[in-house]
């Protein structure tokens, strides 16, 4: 993760495009077409009040293309009309040759006092020797492979027109790609659509234009999806084949397939002016129940040309070859009609982008969810074999799996209402926040998918992107109006609008170009704190075979970013920087606070910046079996954390660290570390005592495991104001809710009380799954820790430690669990430790 600034090349080219420009009067005689970007390269250039876009810019080869929705601004707006030519020629061009089709031979008149020369001619031809053809949308000839060859090998194409007139007079045809102009523009990612934009008056802006009102579906799919499910009523994925979810995240891509949930296993898009689909595991290419849809699948990727059928696949090539269409077995190749290849290979990734975006038809089938668990740490949506090619189209395997079922096709005339598709919910979401329009109850019950959906796609980092750009940017708006809902034990939240909102947070902040513009509507109460600068760090570490967090006692506050020097031993080695101790992600109706509010770093480079929106104490995550010793780490700046470390910190180096500015205090003793609110210390006057009472019931619990007194591993507990599952659980950290701070930092309450819960959940860790009978002894066995740690150690009697171990209790649970017969199932937690107990009572006497 990186805080380096966002360099977004198609910024520059906007403000190249858009150069001397204040505003843009469309008001007037000309109804333009909306126009549809998809992709990565296109860009909006002119955006109405209604997040229409007008005009548009995007990259395809080593060309470009400017796209206006209307024909009459070719002459409107001369000016613009000289950038787009300086632009389109290419960056160094000195090619001042414009060649201009005869229908728009104004913007010839235009340009003669220019330093362009433009000739008017009745076609475009590739012996012009044009650097740039300015054409309208209608006059773009029946063959236009030449002009898109042009454009992809350098040439600049200025294209004008509207479409939604020749979709008044074409109804039943696909505007999209059949109309004139898209068979050039598409290519590039920008489509004239068949609907009307409205004309105003715009100013002209230093930015790209943005609005989550531009986030939409560039169609509604409703005669694709007639056409690939005739005779299609349902779909069967057979018991035991683990598909991969499919994220649709495109304006033109569209789910087919879906589970209960709303989760895709199979869906299709438009690319260009071709098309593709993706089912979410290859077994299913081959899978006979599902013959009639792949029958259709293949009529609609070939879009009537009748071509070959080029397949690595020979299950899929025994059902397509059913369809009349030649079919063979082959690798990719360009004079194919519709290839069909598996998800695991980035073979041919750009060829095969082009082919589609040139006409061609992709079937694609795989799975990423094997992957996924095989290569911890990268991104499937970025890193994955077939996500390099399938991304750029709108869709991307995700490491998620959907089980074999049967599954509903959709209604097509529903399917948009009906099924759930990333941009759709994302703008009634915006809708719901900004607006305030209600949502109904199946969209409420989608807000959970939609924020797991825009993690997912907000960690592409893809921010030379213009779609992703786009979507960060109608997130980081919509944060802006909205800012986050205040949170804490005192003020939960429970509204599933909330619970986005919360989710959101720290992704925007991370994905969003300028995250200090954006912290103050996310952190409304943020104090400033008094810093330390250039603190050293001695890492002396031997792990065993576990991750180890290494206290810093140093603590980041919401949004503060510091650098840390790394020593090159450890670079590239497995270790993170980790802010953040509230390690518990939450799934809860009702939150207390954020699901995740920690950060972790992988140490790839000498220097790192980290930061973390919610703020927490900083620490070193040393990998398993790893050993260093002596190696420093400097950490630039930071605010001070109570942090005490046994045999180490002095009575009098206490007095002044537990008045620490940082919220969160660390007591360090020699087999155990607590992670407590600061709260709970600041009248801590002899640590040593907790210490050493610690250190006693660390080896106590150390003797009951019958392991070394030093533990491979440091125990941690954690205090949290809410935690993932139940009163306290074990792990690294142990996790448990603030109001038991007090009891894991008061040794007079510990000597004089007990205390059952902490010792039974380091019991837990302790549990082997040798001497274990799960599931009935695993609530039971690591109770005899806190009997042991109580009666051997503090001395207090387990019927005291625990009401559910008094005499009387024992003897009214064994004789129900005679009087009910026995039952295996009822012998689980305390009738099961009365077993044990039993046991050590006969041994020890």
């Amino acid at each position: 993760m990186s805080n380096q600034p966002v360099v977004n090349h198609h910024e520059e080219a906007y403000l190249s495009l858009m150069r001397g420009l204040k505003d843009l009067d469309l008001r007037g005689n000309c109804v333009p077409s909306r126009l549809v970007l998809i992709g990565y390269h296109a860009f909006p250039l002119a955006m109405n009040s209604r997040g229409q876009v007008l005009m548009a810019a995007s990259l395809y080869g080593s060309g470009r293309i400017v796209v206006l929705g209307h024909e009459g601004y070719l002459s409107t707006f001369p000016a613009l009309v000289e950038n787009a030519l300086t632009w389109l020629r290419g960056d160094g061009s000195d090619n001042v040759s414009v060649a201009v089709h005869r229908n728009v031979k104004s913007v010839a008149d235009n340009l003669r006092k220019s330093s362009f020369q433009a000739e008017v001619v009745g076609g475009f031809s590739g012996r012009l020797g044009a650097g740039v053809y300015v054409t309208d949308a209608y006059s773009v000839g029946a063959d236009t492979k030449e002009l898109v060859a042009f454009m992809k090998a350098g040439g600049g194409v200025l294209i004008a027109g509207q479409a939604w007139s020749w979709a008044g007079g074409h109804p039943k045809q696909n505007t999209l790609l059949l109309f004139g102009g898209n068979k050039v523009s598409g290519v590039a990612g920008i489509y004239f659509s068949k609907h009307t934009g409205d004309a105003e008056y715009l100013h002209v802006y230093p930015q790209i234009p943005t609005s989550w009102k531009s986030v939409i579906i560039g169609k509604d799919f409703e005669d694709d999806l007639e056409f690939l499910l005739q005779g299609i009523s349902e779909f069967h994925i057979p018991t035991g084949l683990a598909a991969s979810e499919v994220l649709v995240h495109g304006p033109l891509a569209f789910p087919i397939g879906t589970i209960s949930d709303g989760r895709a296993f199979l869906a299709g898009g438009y690319y260009g002016q071709g098309r593709v689909i993706v089912v979410t595991h290859e077994g299913l290419l081959g899978q006979e129940a599902l013959a009639p849809f792949w029958l259709n699948a293949i009529h609609w990727l070939d879009e009537g040309r009748r071509g070959v059928v080029g397949s690595v696949s020979d299950p899929a090539i025994k059902i397509l070859s059913r369809s009349g269409l030649k079919c063979q077995k082959t690798g990719f190749r360009k004079d194919l009609s519709v290839f069909v290849c598996t998800a695991y290979s980035d073979d041919h990734v750009e060829e095969i982008q082009s082919f589609v975006a040139e006409g061609g038809g992709l079937l694609m089938g795989g799975h990423a969810w094997y992957w996924a668990q095989t290569h911890h740490g990268q991104n499937p949506m970025t890193d994955f074999a077939g996500n390099k090619i399938l991304t750029k189209m709108g869709l991307s395997l995700l490491g998620s799996t959907i089980e074999g079922g049967q599954y509903k096709a959709p209604v097509p005339s529903q399917a948009i209402k009906d099924t759930y598709h990333f941009r759709h919910f994302l703008r009634r979401f915006a809708c719901h926040v900004t607006m305030g329009e209600k949502l109904n109850k199946h969209e409420e019950e989608c807000l959970k998918k939609l924020g797991h959906d825009c993690t997912t796609y907000l960690r592409r980092n893809a921010h030379h992107c213009s779609d992703y750009a786009q979507v960060v940017s109608t997130l980081t708006n919509l944060l802006m109006s909205s800012g986050l809902p205040e949170v804490s034990d005192s003020c939960p939240v429970n509204s599933p609008k909330d619970h986005l909102l919360l989710s959101l947070g720290a992704e925007v902040y991370k994905a969003c170009p300028n995250p200090d513009d954006l912290l103050p509507y996310l952190i409304k109460n943020n104090p400033m704190m008094p810093v330390v600068y250039n603190q050293k760090i001695k890492i002396h570490v031997n792990t065993a075979g576990g991750q180890e967090w290494i206290s810093t006692g140093l603590y980041l506050s919401c949004g503060m970013k510091t650098y840390i020097t790394i020593p090159a031993k450890i670079i590239n080695k497995g270790w993170q920087i980790q802010i953040g101790c509230q390690t518990d992600r939450l799934n809860c109706q009702e939150l207390k606070r954020a699901p995740c509010v920690y950060e972790r770093f992988p140490v790839t480079s000498q220097r790192m910046q980290v930061w973390n929106l919610w703020g927490g104490l900083l620490y070193l995550v040393a990998p398993p079996k790893t050993q260093v010793d002596g190696a420093e780490v400097t950490v630039q700046m930071a605010v001070r954390a109570p942090y005490y470390k046994c045999g180490v910190t002095t009575a009098a180096d206490w007095s002044l660290l537990r008045t620490a500015p940082s919220p969160w205090a660390e007591l360090e003793f020699d087999n155990i570390i607590l992670t407590v609110p600061s709260d709970s210390i600041r009248d801590l006057d002899r640590p040593e005592e907790l210490a050493a009472l610690w250190n006693d019931i660390m080896k106590a619990v150390a003797d009951l495991a019958v392991i070394p007194h030093k533990f491979p591993r440091k125990e941690r507990f954690v205090a949290d104001v809410q935690i993932s599952h139940g009163w306290m659980h074990a792990g690294y950290p142990i996790m448990t809710h603030n109001s038991s701070a007090f009891e894991l930092v008061n040794a007079d309450n510990v000597r004089s009380k007990g205390i059952w819960g902490p010792i039974h959940e380091l019991g837990h860790n302790q549990q082997r799954a040798c001497w274990e009978f799960p599931p009935n002894t695993t609530e039971c066995t690591c109770n005899l820790w806190s009997v042991y740690v109580h009666e051997q150690l503090l001395g207090i009697n387990r019927a005291q430690a625990h009401p559910a171990v008094t005499l009387e209790e024992r003897k009214t649970r064994m004789e129900k669990f005679v009087r009910e017969g026995r039952k295996p199932g009822s012998w689980d937690m305390w009738v099961a430790l009365e077993t044990y107990l039993q046991v050590r009572q006969l041994h020890s006497a």
